[in-house]
């Protein structure tokens, strides 16, 4: 017997309808890429939506075609998104800070039909242009007054192009499973991954990420996500703040310290979220300035490992942290650390040790850990096994790629080592290719990097395994200094000392002038493994 409830399907225009509808006098403000500030609403939002899906309708744009963004966090892109997946065309985001040569696969790869971009990446689409045959025009976000001269093929100023719609226009209606958005893997090894998401999915990951433990805004609050748009599905905020009617301040192309703390500041942001990087910037010229945030209430942390430092100075400003963990194939959310009853009491270290985990999953997504071989191993807090997900919003596929990348009982394997304890806090360990395995016993690269990042001199750290004749492989510290610091060896490894096991300790330290990231902002390792390759440990006998 089946249930007599109405046939709904979950299509992500229905949040957008409703935003317009139930808040539709909420603003979303923009710092726009020509300068000034812009401001709008949900109900404007969704009616120049409305006549993106109108003009490329008109176009001939239709279901399952792609439509590539490579654009900042401005209101222009998200009417672009709800435009573009109103008509059942997917919204193919790409992430601008890619090499061209990678820009070019990835558009080529999902066979773009229409390219909508900002200024700032004219230069780089006018290069690259010749190599990408499946497009047939070129979109700018802009009016006529600020578009520049361009060779791109049939280009056109936005504004100039959805004033030929008069918004006359109802939304499509097609299955709930219908392909809905595209974001690729950053490909630090291979060719960049598609993973496709669904209108249910990313509507099912919207009310995931709602919840009260996870992104945590409601309709009174304001939330600046300076993740941005191209990253990871925008860790769902572009759907989940319209379903609730959080007020938007989107930072458009300025991501400095000092920009993103005016935002914050001006537009009395309470909700915000981003890499450490971002954060590292703010704090940094908040404490420069003597700054505060009197507003905020919350930072959300996800990307890579926020540092236990930068935590401890986000509470020193009476602000909550939340580290969050996910992946672009699980849409992206997977755990946030929260902090459940048995710990809401906790102070000073005990408080951090569990913020610092990546905290424990949202209803939507189970998780396990295995060995090599695939067996379960407990929730022990202890024990370190491949991390595997699966869930409604988790991906089941690559875009045209012929792979089978779940495992048995349907779990995707996240390609991370992790613990998970008996209360359901995950803590990522390391990379799978990136853990190091001395004398057949793991060391967590992360927490060594974590630690060394609490040196006051210390600006960033890594940490490779390097071949040991006894050990097989042994830690190296990689460490940028902070400008204008200095510190040795020595000063990094006695202050190490006593916060770790013995054997976890570096074997030795080497100063860099600057530590290469992926285009998301992580730390490339295969690069510094390249850098020294040809580094032996001081004193390395068998």
């Amino acid at each position: 017997m089946l249930g007599l409830m109405q046939d709904w399907p979950l299509l992500c225009h229905r949040i957008i309808e409703h935003a317009a509808e139930v808040h539709g006098t909420q603003e979303v403000i923009t710092r726009s890429v020509e300068g000034p500030i812009h401001r709008t609403n949900y109900r404007q939002i969704r009616d120049r939506a409305l006549k993106v899906s109108q003009r490329l309708d008109r176009d001939g744009i239709k279901l399952g075609d792609r439509v590539a963004t490579i654009a900042w966090n401005t209101w222009r892109h998200l009417e672009a998104w709800y435009g573009i997946m109103g008509i059942g065309a997917i919204c193919h985001t790409v992430n601008p800070r890619l090499f061209p040569e990678q820009i070019a696969w990835i558009i080529n790869h999902a066979e773009d039909r229409v390219v909508m971009t900002d200024l700032t990446f004219i230069p780089i689409l006018e290069k690259i242009a010749d190599k990408l045959p499946t497009v047939e025009r070129y979109i700018v976000f802009t009016d006529k007054a600020h578009m520049p001269q361009t060779t791109l093929k049939n280009a056109v100023a936005y504004e100039d192009w959805i004033a030929e719609a008069d918004g006359d226009f109802k939304w499509k209606t097609f299955d709930e499973n219908t392909a809905a958005a595209m974001c690729y893997t950053s490909g630090t090894t291979g060719d960049p991954k598609g993973v496709l998401y669904s209108h249910r999915s990313n509507v099912l990951h919207a009310l995931m990420a709602n919840s009260g433990d996870s992104l945590g805004a409601n309709a009174a609050d304001t939330m600046l996500p300076v993740v941005p748009l191209f990253h990871a599905n925008s860790w769902g905020i572009a759907f989940s703040a319209p379903s609730m009617g959080t007020k938007l301040v989107f930072p458009g192309a300025k991501l400095d310290g000092a920009s993103v703390y005016e935002l914050l500041d001006t537009e009395k942001v309470t909700h915000t979220a981003g890499v450490p990087t971002v954060w590292l910037m703010l704090l940094n010229h908040m404490s420069a300035n003597s700054l505060k945030l009197p507003h905020l209430r919350m930072v959300v942390c996800g990307g890579s490992a926020m540092p236990r430092s930068m935590i401890q100075s986000f509470l020193d400003l009476g602000v909550a942290v939340r580290h969050a963990w996910g992946m672009t194939e699980m849409s992206p959310i997977g755990t946030l650390a929260a902090l459940k009853p048995p710990f809401a009491e906790l102070k000073g270290e005990a408080r951090l040790d569990i913020l610092q985990t990546q905290g424990y999953p949202p209803f939507g997504v189970q998780m396990k850990i295995t060995d090599d071989a695939g067996k379960d191993l407990p929730w022990d807090g202890k024990t370190f096994g491949r991390l595997k997900v699966s869930g409604p919003a988790v991906s089941k596929a690559y875009f045209r790629l012929d792979a089978d990348i779940l495992d048995e009982d349907g779990y995707f394997d996240t390609g991370d080592v992790a613990t998970i304890d008996a209360h359901g806090y995950m803590r990522i360990t390391d990379r799978s290719k990136d853990v190091i395995k001395s004398g057949g016993e793991w060391i967590s690269s992360i927490d060594l990097e974590n630690l060394a990042v609490g040196h006051p001199a210390v600006a960033e750290a890594a940490v490779i395994g390097v071949y040991h004749p006894k050990w097989d492989e042994r830690p190296l510290l990689i460490i940028q200094l902070k400008q204008g610091q200095s510190a040795t060896r020595e000063d990094i490894l006695k202050f190490m000392d006593g916060k770790i096991a013995k054997w976890w300790m570096p074997d030795d330290v080497a100063f860099v002038d600057g530590i290469p990231h992926t285009a998301t902002g992580k730390i490339l390792k295969t690069a510094l493994r390249d850098q020294f390759k040809a580094y032996s440990f001081p004193n390395a006998a068998a």
